[in-house]
């Protein structure tokens, strides 16, 4: 195991996978010399680490400097966990007193392209193409403050500042006098130019203070202030200057001319013009070596998809999906109505990267108070718009967007308050009302599913039958050992009866013991299995017939395994618009529909009920490929970010594991309470949140 002190080092996500060792917080006069430690981590060089290193020299342990990846986040502070991180045994990448990792490997006669030159030229691309950075967060448009090129001809040069205080400075030789020195040097080499004086990110959010805090706009000095991508932001320079940022390395890769007053790890190498001496690096490195180096050898990355150790293509493709979910959101503010509180709480992360970009109402009036405009949404939950909210989007020029649980959510009931891993947001309706059509509709209908992306809907479709995956995932997923006779198995799953998918989609047959009724007449001598809701089981919603009313057409009524436990028994499925036979479908079950399902319509089903707008016959990979890929949004929780259906589908086994490994010995025995305490605690959180 490897030891940490600090706490907040403990909660970053993941923090095992990166080490490749289990985690453990110790106390230094706890600590034992016949402990199972093998090392013992800290943040760098920062003073706040001077307590591990102190452990670790003591019990002659190695010490493990943590730091940041080069492609950390979306953005900065603890909202935005890294998706990468550099693990120095020797010391860290920006002390320049002394050798780290990333030097020594530099410094040696090691080839580091061998065998990764396609990789370092692949990486190197995506980054200049969607303009990557250690934060994420900046407009991706021209810097607004810039004059443009035909008004204002002058050289540009642009000079970053940096976080006062900040470790990387005085380790590399770097001081307040050193930001002096380079302003006055970027003036003097450069008459004429206008200088352009970048602030720091965690300047800008207000979390700490820069070395050019107190500088003005003059003639020859613009001070960028704004938010804004930085490697955007070299498209328009000519010449950067810095002290130790990691920006004149990316300036590098744009292949500007970088001038370095302290000492970066990128310094020294033959790519820089550098204003102090490098005794320790005396080979030359180009550029690509220098990325093949610090972001495939050096760093670390996490898959989010498996929540293994990835590669720096995973931490590309994490950042590319968040800034392209930001874009989406960018400029536009989402006003909720109607949300419980609990709900308001669970939902504002996964509704808005921004600040204020989501605010909830309690009502319509509440909402009108917000001065909604047409650049805004207004959200609700489900079917029905509460009172007064179709009135005011159609005064304010606003959109109405319908807000409901994904078909993947979580290892548990959204009723007894467990967060959700995936929503729904449609424009256009909702998917189980099928009065109007919905963008899931609207999907099926006119989308071309590519073939990479049906094969990739094969895969998901096969990981979810492989591992037993559903909604909600609960119940005991052992294998049925029903006394069938050897007659056909029909499962009938039951559902919650005031349903909007219900009331909405059904006709005749509109609640659970109609259904019954209506499979018994058709199927005879068939082998009929009734298996209850799990809200309406767990007391929570209506829907419950009683167990003498459901036994006179149903044979058994399986209240303990889970429903894919009973699918995969069963030989076909009947139901009115339940999302079970959507999983039927998923293991090639036999479905018949009674209402009008979402995937019903598309030639897939037995169709009591016909659906006219529904014209293309679907493949199940199409089915799959509209249901789970592109419409719903799906969310990290533990890393709060957009993620793919494919994470979220690793995330539930994961969960599921750990409920059922501790979960059976104390949990579910006191399920009842665990409830209501969970309900309690969330309740807690709303009402603290609004």
């Amino acid at each position: 195991m490897i030891g940490v002190l600090s706490k907040g080092i403990l909660r970053i996500p993941f923090l095992d996978v990166f080490l490749g060792q289990p985690v453990r917080h110790c106390r230094s006069w706890l600590w034992r010399r016949n402990s199972r430690m093998t090392a013992v981590a800290g943040w760098g060089m920062r003073p706040s680490s001077r307590q591990a290193q102190a452990l670790a020299a003591k019990c002659r342990l190695p010490y493990l400097s943590l730091e940041d990846g080069f492609l950390r986040a979306f953005g900065t502070g603890p909202r935005f966990p890294p998706i990468s991180m550099v693990v120095d045994g020797t010391g860290i990448y920006y002390d320049s007193s002394r050798p780290s990792d990333l030097e020594t490997l530099l410094q040696s006669s090691t080839d580091v392209l061998e065998g990764i030159d396609g990789q370092v030229s692949r990486a190197m691309a995506l980054i200049r193409e969607y303009r990557l950075s250690k934060y994420n967060d900046g407009a991706a448009d021209i810097p607004w403050a810039l004059p443009k090129r035909d008004s204002d001809r002058r050289r540009r040069v642009l000079v970053v500042d940096q976080t006062l205080g900040d470790s990387s400075i005085a380790l590399g030789a770097g001081s307040a006098a050193t930001f002096a020195s380079m302003l006055q040097a970027a003036r003097q080499e450069n008459p004429g130019a206008l200088l352009c004086i970048k602030t720091h990110p965690e300047v800008i959010s207000g979390r700490k203070k820069g070395y050019f805090d107190t500088i003005l706009d003059d003639d020859r000095t613009l001070v960028i202030r704004g938010n804004v991508n930085p490697l955007v932001l070299l498209d328009y320079v000519d010449r950067v200057y810095v002290v130790t940022s990691q920006l004149g390395f990316e300036a590098l890769m744009l292949g500007k001319q970088v001038s370095c007053f302290g000492m970066p790890w990128y310094g020294g190498w033959g790519v820089t013009d550098d204003r102090q001496l490098y005794q320790r690096r005396t080979r030359q490195r180009s550029v690509r070596a220098l990325f093949a180096a610090a972001y495939i050898h050096y760093t670390r990355y996490l898959d989010p998809v498996t929540g293994r150790r990835g590669t720096v293509f995973d931490a590309i493709e994490w950042l590319i999906r968040q800034r392209s979910a930001a874009s989406q959101q960018a400029g536009r503010r989402l006003i909720c109505v109607g949300f419980r509180r609990w709900k308001a709480c669970q939902l504002a992360p996964m509704l808005s990267f921004a600040t204020g970009g989501v605010a909830f109402a309690p009502n319509a009036a509440r909402a009108a108070a917000l001065m909604p405009s047409a650049n805004d949404d207004i959200a609700y939950w489900g079917l029905q718009a509460p009172a007064g909210v179709e009135a005011l989007a159609k005064r304010t020029g606003a959109s109405t967007i319908r807000v409901e649980d994904g078909f993947v959510r979580s290892v548990g009931l959204g009723s007894d308050f467990v967060r959700p891993l995936s929503l729904v947001l449609d424009q256009s309706g909702i998917y189980f009302d099928p009065c109007r059509e919905s963008d899931l509709e609207l999907i099926l209908n006119e989308a071309v599913f590519s073939s990479a992306e049906l094969a990739r809907a094969k895969r998901v479709r096969e990981f979810i039958v492989a591992h037993g995956l559903s909604k909600y995932n609960t119940g005991r997923r052992d294998p049925v050992r029903w006394n069938t006779q050897g007659r056909v198995v029909i499962l009938v799953p039951g559902q919650v009866e005031n349903d909007a998918s219900v009331s909405a989609g059904c006709d005749e047959i509109n609640t659970n013991l109609a259904l019954l009724q209506a499979v018994r007449r058709s199927h005879p001598d068939a082998w009929i299995v009734y298996k209850p809701h799990p809200d309406v089981m767990a007391g929570n919603r209506p829907g419950k017939i009683s167990m003498s009313a459901a036994g006179s057409y149903a044979d058994h009524i399986e209240r303990d395994r889970s429903v894919v436990a009973c699918i995969e028994a069963c030989d076909a499925v009947h139901t009115m618009t339940s999302l079970s036979g959507f999983d039927a479908l998923l293991r090639g079950k036999q479905v018949t529909v009674y209402g009008r399902a979402f995937y019903a319509g598309w030639g897939l089903t037995d169709d009591k009920i016909a659906i006219a707008r529904r014209r293309k016959v679907l493949s199940i990979d199409a089915l799959v490929a509209g249901v789970l890929l592109r419409y719903p949004l799906y969310w990290d929780w533990e890393l709060q970010g957009v993620t793919s259906c494919e994470a979220v589908l690793h995330r539930i086994v994961a969960t599921r594991m750990a409920v059922e490994r501790s979960g059976r010995l104390w949990l579910w025995p006191i399920s009842v309470v665990h409830r209501q305490l969970g309900k309690l605690h969330v309740l807690m959180r709303g009402i603290l949140f609004r």
